[in-house]
């Protein structure tokens, strides 16, 4: 992180604490970049910069900011102009406010840095400031200046280092107004289960695992383009059309999700049915307008599964009754039969000793 350059340099004001820090990009772009090339010749194509008063072109050196009025006049803005912004947030990440980070909706999330401590003495109070978020678990909200303009930002703890996320103001974010489908829709309960089945077939993932399969195509054409051969073949195109039968679709699905895991292919997806969904005053669930009848086949479906368990619960201890009785009136009859037995034995014994005596 010391070898990344800084691109801003500034401190945190953390109420009457001030942390020096600097600024560096967090992220990095991995996409392959083109030039832009004359295509007869292969000649490079250079955009060149021209004074439009004098006609010739200007150097880096000699090119500065200027805000062009409503009528067309240009005023020029130094950056001894904008250093001297009455505004706190010129040279000061400024927190306003902590709160949960589930309060942050994505899609005000923009440009990511870390925020490095600037020599010895900011050690400290960056630290105290680390933990304090992490054991509150929740995120700074801030205000900072950057490249010509005061923004918003979210300050949150990644491994041992603090990240600045620059948000956007709420009047950037638009509204979703027109995206959604503007007909009619029904999804049946059906459709659902499906649908959830799916989404636990294809589990979780690691986002570390995934890679920009992409450029790495775009690499070896580029590759195969270098050594003069022919660039390699694209795949067969997957085919198109509309889906006419969601529900085939989605069994479809989940039979080549489970099939590319490794798991037996089953002769019908196999859904999970959905938790029972009622509404309040436990009238029944309506889907789309209409009152689904997939949950009451699915509550028949269980009551006559729980009485067939009872029933067959029943029956089988009565079962188990007989069997005992009649085992334990057999083991008294052979115990009768028994002692009779022996009886006849020992007064057949004591005829014989007698008519011998005599």
């Amino acid at each position: 992180m010391l070898n990344v350059r800084s691109i801003w340099n500034g401190a945190i004001s953390f109420g009457l604490v001030s942390i020096p820090i600097k600024l560096v990009n967090a992220t990095e772009s991995k996409a392959i970049s083109f030039r832009q090339i004359h295509t007869e010749d292969g000649g490079r194509i250079r955009y060149r910069k021209f004074c439009e008063l004098e006609d010739r072109e200007v150097s880096g050196a000699e090119i500065s900011k200027g805000y062009e009025d409503a009528d067309g006049t240009i005023i020029p803005i130094t950056d001894e102009d904008l250093s001297h912004l009455p505004i706190p947030t010129a040279r000061t990440i400024e927190i306003v406010a902590f709160v949960p980070f589930d309060r942050i909706d994505p899609l005000h999330m923009d440009s990511a840095y870390y925020l490095a401590a600037s020599g010895a003495p900011a050690a400290k109070p960056y630290t105290l400031l680390r933990e304090a978020l992490k054991r509150s678990n929740k995120v700074a909200i801030a205000k900072f200046a950057l490249r010509g303009r005061e923004r918003l930002g979210m300050l949150r703890v990644v491994e041992d280092a603090i990240a600045l996320h620059g948000l956007l103001w709420p009047d950037e974010v638009r509204a979703p107004e027109g995206v959604a489908p503007d007909t009619h829709v029904t999804v049946n309960d059906k459709e659902l289960d499906l649908a959830d089945a799916l989404m636990d077939t294809l589990g979780e993932v690691d986002i570390g695992e995934l890679h920009d399969e992409y450029r790495e195509a775009l690499e070896e054409v580029i590759a195969a383009k270098a050594a003069g051969e022919a660039p390699p073949e694209a795949p067969e195109p997957a085919p198109g059309g509309k889906v006419l039968d969601l529900m085939a679709a989605l069994e479809k699905s989940v039979r080549a999700a489970r099939e590319s895991r490794g798991e037996e292919p089953a002769e019908a997806a196999e859904v999970r049915p959905l938790p029972a969904r009622k509404p309040a005053g436990g009238a029944p669930k309506e889907v789309g307008g209409k009152k689904s009848t997939a949950a009451k086949k699915t509550a028949a479906k269980k009551t006559a599964t729980k009485t067939a368990t009872k029933t067959a619960t029943k029956t089988g201890e009565k079962a188990a009754a007989k069997k005992t009785t009649a085992k334990s009136a057999s083991a008294a009859k052979t115990a009768s039969t028994a002692k009779k037995t022996a009886a006849k034995k020992t007064a057949a014994k004591k005829t014989t000793a007698r008519k011998r005596t005599a």
